[in-house]
């Protein structure tokens, strides 16, 4: 079966793949359609987290590694009623390693440092802007 989830860095040494933490486990979304997983990575955007690549993927190569690396996943279906909001705390350790051991106090797992109030954006970059997210709809 074929899935789509989002890379960051794709294509470089640094490559990962997105993953929610769930309590003390990492879990990988699975998206049946790739306009879904579009979507995602869009609100992840929006929340100042690194742009992802929607890549389309083996379920069943997904779900070895996962095995492998002790991480959960969760198959998103298409068009689904599943509301799915992207978490607003970011991991700032990007480069995972398969043989680190998992802390109990999660010194890794902070959250992204506060936004500022006021930012300037110019009219031009606000209608661009405005302009993608109503062609989300």
């Amino acid at each position: 079966m074929r899935v789509f989830v989002l890379i960051f860095n794709a294509g470089t040494d640094n490559e990962g793949i997105h993953s929610i933490r769930v309590g003390n486990r990492n879990k990988i979304m699975m998206f049946e359609s790739e306009d879904d997983a579009t979507r995602f990575g869009l609100m992840l955007e929006a929340q100042d987290f690194p742009t992802p690549t929607v890549e389309m993927m083996n379920a069943d190569d997904i779900k070895e590694f996962c095995e492998g690396a002790g991480f959960d996943w969760e198959v998103v279906p298409e068009n689904s009623n599943l509301v799915i909001t992207p978490p607003e705390l970011n991991v700032d350790e990007t480069d995972w390693q398969a043989d680190a051991k998992t802390q109990d106090n999660n010194d890794s797992y902070r959250p992204s440092p506060p936004r500022e109030t006021e930012t300037e954006i110019s009219d031009s970059d606000l209608d661009s802007l405005r302009r993608r997210l109503e062609g989300l709809l």
